[in-house]
């Protein structure tokens, strides 16, 4: 669960838990990842990218106003 502050969802917040997000993504599903780029002949940064992107919406947000 992430709680933020209503008032506070500037850009730097958003990059925060992107990077939260894509070290969780690269923790658990690392190996993964760039065996399927290799194999797929894609970028891993812009696959890591867009994993962490959908990972945001598994998390639970807690919204103080």
């Amino acid at each position: 669960m992430i709680c933020l502050n209503y008032s506070n969802l500037d850009n730097e917040t958003q990059q925060k838990l992107l990077l939260t997000s894509k070290k969780g993504v690269e923790r658990q599903f690392g190996n993964s990842l760039k065996s399927y780029a290799k194999e797929n002949h894609l970028d891993y940064d812009v696959l890591l990218e867009t994993e962490a992107q959908r990972n945001l919406y598994s998390y639970d947000y807690v919204f103080n106003i």
